[in-house]
């Protein structure tokens, strides 16, 4: 795990924010070993411009709205154990892992467990 360190600026380039996720170094995952399946499936700009298409055609409503915290929502299949980031070392425990229950930004499986979960509620609702 790694600190990401970031500044929220404004349009004048102000910072206003600063920001500091907590990520996983997925790059250091080895498919087949750490992870099966990464893929999580996305749309075809073909598909979005037809579907835009339609919705005017039909005069339709289209709502959009956007989930925060994306990739945390989405559980994990197999089990996943991350270190102790630098600097936040338990000096008590100082080779103590984690046990992840939900996906981490870098992981490599985060998009395909956040594909999973939506695609399970949608189907629930009956879509």
């Amino acid at each position: 795990m790694k600190w990401l360190w970031k500044n929220k600026s404004d349009e004048e380039n102000t910072v206003i924010r600063n920001k500091a996720p907590l990520v996983a170094k997925g790059y250091s995952q080895k498919e087949g070993i750490d992870f099966e399946e990464s893929f999580a499936p996305i749309s075809r700009l073909e598909v979005v411009r037809l579907f835009v298409v339609y919705v005017a055609h039909k005069s339709f409503l289209v709502y959009q709205m956007d989930v925060k915290t994306t990739f945390l929502y989405g559980p994990l299949r197999k089990e996943v154990y991350i270190n102790q980031p630098d600097g936040f070392v338990d000096p008590y425990h100082p080779d103590q892992v984690y046990h992840l229950n939900k996906a981490l930004y870098g992981l490599k499986q985060a998009p395909k467990a956040w594909y999973d979960e939506l695609s399970n509620f949608l189907v629930s609702k009956g879509f």
